[in-house]
């Protein structure tokens, strides 16, 4: 099911809201309302992010992902989340980076080589046949949070934006994440797949989450350690051992 706009946008064909708009927002509209309850604490934090955004639009640097996707990783329910997979910061190139962890639009050709090599191995460790498309929306509304630690780019500026506010958001979300708690007092099912060393900085805050980490599906480090580690069966495994349902892994082939 598809989730509910965050904003009021436009009619198709026109533009949505600029990073200022999104800034003075009600903190209620900008996410789903449990993200926004547990969000709370650091609504100061995420305003002074936006503003920082807002300046950077103003000033003439294309941000990405865009005003309408910033926060898109918060539009599925915080209650549904039973896998998080942790990544970086977004893409820096045109129409890559849709507010999603390592996925794209639809439309983007070729993928990024990052989605690839994990194509390549949830081919290996499941079967499912990579796509030539690298959204992943399918498995965000299943309930698999694809979180970046820095929620913002410069266009053509990889990691441009670390350091101006979103590890503070980011960290607490994964705090959330891992503090919910079932009707019983027990732990809510929860795995975590960390790849690469920006993922492994959110293990201290994960409690006794279990944990699946490798080194990071890109180029430079695939063959040092992701190749090979199987992360989409073992999440499954562990999610059954928690007594919840499986992920469907298989990305549509048209999204």
């Amino acid at each position: 099911m598809e989730p509910e706009p965050l904003f009021d946008l436009e009619p198709a064909g026109t533009a949505g809201p600029d990073f200022a708009e999104l800034a003075r927002l009600p903190f209620s509209e900008l996410m789903a309302p449990d993200w926004a309850e547990a969000l709370s604490g650091v609504e100061a934090e995420l305003r002074s992010v936006l503003s920082f955004l807002a300046a950077e639009e103003a000033a003439g640097r294309r941000v990405l992902p865009s005003a309408s996707n910033v926060l898109r990783a918060f539009r599925q329910p915080l209650k549904g989340v039973r896998v998080l997979i942790v990544g970086q910061d977004p893409y820096p190139t045109p129409g890559h980076a849709v507010g999603l962890a390592f996925s794209v639009d639809a439309g983007t050709r070729p993928i990024p080589r990052s989605l690839a090599n994990i194509y390549r191995e949830l081919e290996s460790d499941l079967g499912l046949p990579p796509r030539i498309h690298g959204d992943l929306g399918a498995w965000a509304e299943q309930g698999v949070l694809l979180l970046n630690r820095v929620l913002s780019v410069r266009e053509g500026a990889a990691g441009s934006h670390r350091g101006k506010g979103w590890e503070a958001i980011s960290t607490a979300a994964v705090t959330a994440v891992a503090g919910r708690r079932t009707a019983d007092g027990t732990a809510a099912p929860l795995v975590a797949v960390l790849w690469g060393k920006d993922a492994e900085s959110v293990r201290p805050l994960l409690g006794s989450t279990p944990v699946v980490a490798s080194a990071h599906p890109s180029p430079l480090s695939a063959s040092r350690g992701f190749f090979g580690s199987r992360p989409f069966s073992r999440v499954n495994a562990l999610l059954r051992e928690q007594g919840a349902c499986p992920v469907d892994w298989e990305i549509p082939a048209v999204p």
